[in-house]
């Protein structure tokens, strides 16, 4: 076979790598399941760092996934591509109503209401069922308060969720002088989830934030650790004053993503 850019062609070649290469004959749905995760996060490394390239690379990763999957539920005569394809097509129809039938909805908070709306007669329990328990805390927090936010749940504006974290901030302090650690678990909790709550009535995306957060502490404590490594010396061996110096020159430059 040749590379294509043809669809089917790339179906037929996963086909082909089912049959014939070993690796890929003895995978299932649940052994490749942590491997779609992380080629979702690749994507989303890509688009952080603006490498388009790396993202048509990463994409190409992901339909690798979702048409791998696909071909083990047409061998246990489950499901086709065919039948994913009209799945998301047929729901993506009927959830924009605004767009492909009479509904009126000129806002994106009426969108998105409406999303909500048609989700519940769908048969689902509750406006939050959907987000997956196994998501990232902070980003399934957000994605609560965000779906809350659609049907109206949620602070006129950032300025009172504020006053709600400096509430949280103040039983998160009571809860250390308590000593128990339940307690300092529950508030610190609390008071995560407030933080996330104010930031996303101010436009931003925890997860993000803490990505870009950990990224910066990396960049600087790996200065650290080549400055002291040309002075032949390691952080193990180091005092907290000379890298506390080192992480201030480390501020000072570029942080490197």
């Amino acid at each position: 076979m040749k590379p294509s850019s043809n669809f089917k062609d790339l179906v037929e070649l996963i086909s082909v790598l089912r049959k014939k290469c070993p690796w890929d004959m003895k995978q299932t749905h649940h052994s490749i399941k942590d491997n779609l995760i992380e080629e979702a996060y690749e994507a989303v490394e890509a688009i952080e760092k603006n490498d388009l390239e790396e993202l048509k690379k990463e994409l190409g990763d992901l339909l690798l996934h979702v048409i791998f999957q696909s071909r083990m539920a047409t061998e246990t005569e489950s499901f086709t591509i065919e039948d994913v394809i009209y799945s998301i097509s047929e729901k993506l129809i009927r959830r924009h109503p605004h767009v492909f039938g009479d509904t009126v909805a000129g806002k994106e908070s009426e969108v998105a209401a409406n999303w909500e709306a048609i989700k519940l007669k769908e048969g689902k329990k509750s406006i939050l069922d959907g987000v997956p328990a196994h998501l990232p805390g902070l980003i399934r927090a957000q994605r609560m308060q965000e779906k809350a936010a659609n049907v109206g749940f949620d602070w006129a504006e950032w300025q009172l969720a504020w006053e709600k974290l400096n509430e949280e901030i103040d039983e998160w302090r009571e809860a250390v002088q308590s000593q128990d650690m339940e307690q300092r678990k529950d508030e610190f909790g609390d008071l995560l989830f407030s933080l996330v709550n104010v930031g996303r009535l101010m436009g931003l995306h925890a997860e993000e934030s803490i990505r870009s957060a950990n990224r910066k502490f990396e960049y600087r404590f790996r200065y650290i650790e080549n400055e002291l490594g040309e002075q032949g010396k390691t952080v193990v061996d180091s005092s907290l004053v000379e890298m506390d110096l080192l992480w201030e020159e480390a501020k000072k430059t570029k942080t490197r993503d």
